[in-house]
């Protein structure tokens, strides 16, 4: 029986690309084909409307409701043109995917027939079920109602048949129940922080945007081997199997020619995205067997959240049709590689200017540094909240292994970078700053370069690395929403840049009159002294050495960051009184939003584990167990024919090896049931906890270490039966597409 499944799951080894019609046009043609974007409104609203809504779009000004129906007419035609008949709010509810309700354009004309109307009333606000989505306890069963409400900063999408509005999601009591509602409000607040820092520098700035340009790394696997593994199927991660002979360790996977069947899943998916107006930019081998990147270029952090939510979305449906299953789990596989999906963060000007980038002048190097330490400042003071805001289940398998970073946030920035910091912090200050006539501000710092970017090495240990002109968040899970780990970063930098002027502001007012006449300048001054202050006081975020090494978490727990590794102790960060005080005064999230939060963060993790337990439990004894036990007695039936075909010496001689396979067989079996059993026992004490975060922390504390002890037995016992009679597909199988 088993043999005849493996020829049937082989199948899927040999599905033939499906041939990709390519498109007539380039690229740059078809690219935002499938959204309603600022062409498309020029096209399909008046010169009025558009002005306004672009006045909307860029500026925030208020939605008229005259103004929303045009524009609903407009998408309505535009989508009706383009085989559209039904239209959906898309948003990001707490569980980390995307929710949509359809509903179709038609309406009674009050004559028996129907008319297909879309008005701006049905564009701006629907009402969802808000409590059958997770809300932490902030709306019970019988409070249902919820609103959906269009956000206008994130265009308009065609999938299918159907209108997909981008949208926030709140409670009828007006609490955020999604990630993009406070995203937006975080990144309102660095815009308004950062763009009055900037005002020292450059008085004409009049907008400050957050970017983000995310990595996604996945897995694929054969769709038939996938249906073949329950653990797979269930959890997103294989929970047994052993390495394969070889895996990644001969390095060649990675940047490596990427296998036929992948290229062709590639090149749909690409053109796919980039009609939905995606930029996809890069595709390659990642590390692992069978893992592979996409990347983007660059976009306003919003859109860029929306445009991987919409990409996962689209990865799974493409993927299936070439015969594959997307992983996008951040460790499908033990033993190789994770996948995560690195943040590229970076804060911009609306004249175009990179604010993390050095420059060519003093003062433009002044402001660089400015930014780069007030960056450190909000990631040195929110350390912990930023491992909380990409922490989970999933992603506390790849931290700290196989290139992942640990779970420790600090940040290396290069030689050059560091070396830049500590000139400003111990040179002296009356000669660090000088006039010269015309030429303004000069700062004594030897040999500034013209460009530091690409002008450091990278740290893969670092999970908040400088890259040249902007920051990588390396430490976010591949299955991650983006949006958690930038309300956290964006809010932290907010809260940092807005003390920096509060404390410069303050010191300019105590020194100004001691500067006048003096052709010295108080402003830059007062910048020096607070740079100064700060860039002590964040010198623990600051290493650029090994974050592997046992040496680095001793060191770090003495520098005072956060050393916790348990995940669900790791989410009181958000409760913390400094975290809690940022997001309210910032106007991100309340403390009742925060605390619901953190209630659904706690029950995600119960139930992914209390799922894991289950699977695992459900495999040892109805799939390892009996197949263990019948190959011992066909082990112990061959052992019974040696000794009536050969002599009694002989035969035990013989029979040596299957008899030592047997003994270690009856020892495994016996292990796996009793730690099953213990296992099981665990969980329902556990369960009997009615606080979710004590029942979280027994699930991570009391059940959750089950898992690799019984993976261990059941590993071992894979190399010991037959082959031909193993239940699941193996590594071997599973890491290599042919």
């Amino acid at each position: 029986m088993e043999t005849l499944r493996f020829q049937v799951v082989g199948e899927a080894f040999k599905k033939k690309p499906l041939d990709v019609e390519a498109p007539v046009e380039r690229p740059a043609k078809y690219f935002g084909k499938k959204v309603f974007n600022r062409e498309k409104m020029y096209t399909y609203l008046s010169k009025d409307v558009y002005a306004k809504m672009i006045d909307v779009m860029d500026n925030g000004a208020r939605l008229e409701r005259d103004v929303a129906d045009a524009v609903a007419e407009g998408m309505k035609q535009w989508a009706t043109e383009n085989g559209v008949t039904h239209y959906t709010h898309w948003f990001q509810p707490l569980t980390e995917g995307t929710a949509e309700k359809h509903d179709s354009f038609i309406e009674h004309d009050g004559k028996g027939g129907m008319v297909e109307e879309f008005t701006g009333k049905l564009l701006v606000q629907q009402e969802p079920d808000a409590s059958s989505f997770p809300s932490g306890g902030i709306r019970s069963t019988f409070e249902a109602r919820g609103y959906s409400a269009w956000d206008p900063t994130s265009p308009v999408f065609i999938i299918d048949d159907t209108l997909c509005i981008p949208t926030v999601f709140i409670s009828y009591t007006g609490e955020s129940l999604d990630y993009k509602a406070p995203l937006l409000r975080a990144l309102h607040a660095v815009n308004v922080a950062a763009t009055e820092v900037c005002h020292y520098f450059d008085p004409t700035v009049k907008k400050v945007t957050s970017n983000l340009g995310w990595e996604q790394e996945y897995f694929l696997v054969d769709e038939g081997l996938y249906s073949a593994r329950p653990d797979l199927l269930l959890t997103g991660r294989t929970l047994m199997g052993h390495d394969s002979a070889k895996n990644q360790q001969m390095d060649d996977h990675y940047f490596g020619s990427i296998p036929e069947r992948v290229a062709a899943f590639m090149r749909e998916l690409e053109i796919e995205a980039l009609e939905l107006g995606i930029p996809c930019k890069t595709r390659h081998n990642e590390v692992a067997p069978n893992q592979f990147e996409l990347a983007p270029i660059f976009e306003e952090t919003n859109l860029a959240v929306d445009h991987n939510m919409l990409l996962m979305s689209v990865m799974r449906r493409v993927a299936r049709k070439h015969g594959f299953r997307v992983l996008l789990h951040e460790k499908p596989f033990a033993g190789i590689n994770g996948s995560g999906k690195h943040n590229n963060w970076s804060l911009s000007t609306d004249n175009g200017v990179l604010l993390h980038a050095p420059g060519k002048t003093p003062e433009q190097n002044l402001r660089f540094a400015t930014f780069i330490v007030e960056t450190l400042m909000g990631v040195y003071r929110h350390n912990g909240l930023l491992k909380a805001s990409i922490m989970s289940a999933t992603n506390a398998h790849r931290l700290g292994a196989n290139e992942a970073p640990p779970a420790i946030i600090s940040s290396f920035l290069g030689r050059q970078v560091s070396e830049l910091l500590d000139h400003i912090e111990k040179a002296d200050r009356d000669n660090l700053l000088a006039m010269d006539g015309k030429q303004g501000l000069k700062m004594d710092i030897p040999e500034i370069p013209e460009l530091l970017i690409d002008n450091t090495d990278r740290n893969r240990t670092s999970p908040f690395a400088f890259t040249g002109n902007r920051f990588e968040f390396r430490a976010v899970g591949s299955e991650a929403n983006c949006a958690s780990a930038m309300i956290a970063l964006n809010s932290a930098v907010a809260e940092a840049l807005a003390s920096f002027k509060q404390r410069v502001d303050a010191r300019i007012a105590e020194t100004e009159e001691k500067f006048v006449g003096t052709g010295h300048s108080a402003t830059f001054h007062a910048i020096i002294d607070i740079l100064r202050e700060d860039i002590k006081t964040c010198k623990p975020i600051r290493f650029d050495g090994n974050g592997y090494s046992d040496e680095w978490k001793a060191e770090a727990a003495r520098r005072g960051l956060d050393v916790e590794t348990s995940c669900p102790v790791i989410f009181d960060r958000y409760l913390d009184a400094e975290s809690v005080q940022m997001f309210e005064s910032l106007g991100v999230m309340t403390r009742k939003e925060l605390e619901a939060r953190n209630e659904v963060k706690w029950e995600t993790y119960t139930k992914k584990i209390q799922i894991e337990a289950r699977v695992l439990g459900d495999l040892s004894m109805n799939h390892i167990i009996p197949v263990a036990t019948n190959y011992q007695s066909r082990l112990l039936a061959n052992i019974e024919s040696m000794h009536k075909v050969f002599p009694a010496m002989k035969a035990d001689a013989l029979s040596a090896r299957n008899l030592k396979l047997v003994e270690e067989i009856a020892e495994r079996t016996s292990r796996i049931e009793t730690q099953v059993e213990e296992l099981v026992a665990a969980r329902k004490v556990a369960n009997r906890i009615a606080d979710e975060r004590e029942k979280a922390i027994a699930y991570h504390d009391t059940v959750a270490p089950f898992f690799d002890s019984i993976r261990r037995q059941i590993d071992k016992l894979e190399l010991i039966v037959d082959d031909a009679f193993w239940p699941l597909p193996k590594y071997r199988e599973l890491l290599f597409i042919r």
